[in-house]
């Protein structure tokens, strides 16, 4: 099928165009040049932003993200160690891959996978798609519903991800909704909402990295309950999805040639990794058993997590053989057929878990590049009380977008901007604020961070196509936290 609109990606078989062969050398030439002006031993600057700039400039360009990844990680590998290209790239990738995060995230999106595609494999998505059918009478309906099933779902931004999408993608496309459009609501509020509720994955884990690093005297998590009202980014980015849901924010961008595409009768974009559902008049079996076989596991993992200190590797398995279980007791299915769809769930998160770990080299690369640590330097001769949360928001929010790591940079920034802030008797909760709003922001607007991509594969689009058409609301959000920042930031200095 040919690209019927300006933002399809290059066709996966398509021969080399004329644009990528001129864009290789270019960057080889440049990349040589960098690395030649730079004098071993100092300190990169400026330099150390060209992967990530490059990275932007090929997704662009190609719209493909895992090769545009490489690239930029090859180009910034090359500006560490033109002398020893090969073994250098043979340790940091060997690094990344023995990362306990790495590991805990191929195991997370692989079960997850493998979980929903058994929910699939019984006929249980199908049920509760048709029982939503009974509640959602119109396009404006099921986008209210996804928003809504997303901020239920609080636990963590990868089950939200994976699980909202691919329970809602039939319904969507019923109402000729585009999957960019159900990739923007899930993710929107994926990460976004999680930052918003102190039992989540993410207020877990930054508030024991707050009172690691002596933000606060007492516990790190009433220091983030408290900071909650100022993470302005979430609340922005919530009530957005929820105006483009209604439809009082109209279509713009991408987003609107992507939804005129879906009205005419094709939601899924051209090239999608995914196939039209086959519109079955009713689930197979008891509809109402089948909807009891898809919510069970789901409160199961939700709360075999919640159980479990918010762990989502932990709820993960224990749903996982809830479900086998289940399943097999009821006689849905056979053993052989069951591990096979797990297996297929496995191989369908391939893409995003490679795009992922190419991410993670990214940020490894731009960390010895020392980029956070140039932009902050760069960005601290203008700090003021009054302008330290906009400031912060809006550097962190750049890096985290750049390097799609929205938990890793943290580990380095924290430790720099909370000294500042208490050197300059500013306000913790409103500058904590600000740094989980850019972690949100990052997250949700980087086209290569793990809950977009997720938020794609769930869907059934490619990064790009999601990233493309989010892009736009992303960036108004920001703009509007930013401006907020700044008014509390002059009201409470």
């Amino acid at each position: 099928m040919n690209s019927t609109h300006p933002f399809a990606p290059a066709l996966p078989n398509q021969r080399g165009r004329g644009r990528a062969l001129t864009l290789t050398p270019a960057i080889a030439i440049f990349v040589g040049w960098l690395t030649y002006l730079h004098e071993p031993g100092a300190a990169y600057g400026w330099m150390s932003l060209m992967p990530s700039a490059l990275v932007l400039l090929v997704a662009l360009v190609t719209h493909r993200t895992l090769e545009a990844l490489i690239v930029g990680a090859l180009a910034g590998l090359f500006m560490l160690q033109p002398d020893n290209y090969i073994g250098e790239l043979a340790d940091i990738s060997l690094n990344v891959m023995m990362d306990e995060t790495i590991a805990w995230l191929i195991l997370v999106v692989g079960l997850m996978g493998g979980f929903i595609g058994m929910l699939e494999k019984a006929g249980c998505t199908l049920s509760f798609s048709h029982f939503m059918q009974r509640l959602v009478k119109s396009r404006r309906q099921s986008l209210l519903w996804t928003s809504v099933l997303g901020m239920l779902i609080f636990i963590d931004d990868y089950l939200n991800a994976l699980a909202i999408s691919s329970s809602m993608k039939r319904l969507t496309d019923r109402f000729n909704v585009s999957r960019e459009k159900l990739a923007y609501i899930v993710d929107s509020t994926a990460a976004p909402v999680c930052i918003l509720v102190p039992v989540s994955t993410w207020a877990v884990y930054f508030a024991e990295l707050l009172e690691t690093n002596g933000a606060t005297e007492g516990n790190g998590m009433w220091l983030y309950i408290q900071s909650i009202p100022y993470m302005l980014y979430g609340w922005v980015a919530l009530a957005l999805v929820l105006l483009v849901a209604t439809g009082l924010v109209p279509d713009f961008g991408p987003m609107k040639a992507a939804e005129q595409r879906a009205r005419a009768g094709q939601p899924i974009p051209d090239d999608a990794p995914d196939e039209p559902l086959e519109d079955d008049s009713a689930p197979r079996g008891n509809p109402w058993l089948g909807l009891f076989n898809f919510l069970a596991p789901m409160a199961v993992l939700i709360g075999a997590s919640a159980y479990y200190d918010i762990d989502l590797l932990m709820g993960t398995i224990v749903a996982t053989l809830f479900t086998l279980a289940l399943f097999l007791i009821q006689r849905l299915s056979t053993f052989d057929a069951l591990m096979d769809s797990i297996m297929d769930g496995f191989r369908t998160m391939m893409l995003p878990l490679a795009i992922v770990a190419a991410g993670f080299v990214l940020r490894d690369i731009n960390e010895q590049l020392g980029m956070t640590e140039f932009m902050i330097d760069t960005l601290t001769p203008y700090l003021s009380v009054a302008l330290l949360p906009a400031i912060v928001f809006v550097s962190m929010a750049v890096v985290v977008f750049a390097t799609g790591s929205s938990w890793g940079v943290f580990v380095i920034s924290i430790p720099i901007v909370i000294p500042i802030a208490q050197h300059m008797d500013a306000s913790m909760p409103l500058v904590v604020g600000a740094l989980l709003s850019a972690s949100s922001f990052g997250s949700h607007a980087c086209f290569f961070s793990d809950s977009s991509v997720l938020s794609s594969q769930g869907s059934g689009c490619l990064p790009m196509q999601h990233g493309l058409t989010q892009i736009p609301y992303a960036v108004l959000g920001a703009i509007v936290a930013t401006g907020l920042f700044l008014i509390l930031g002059f009201t409470l200095a």
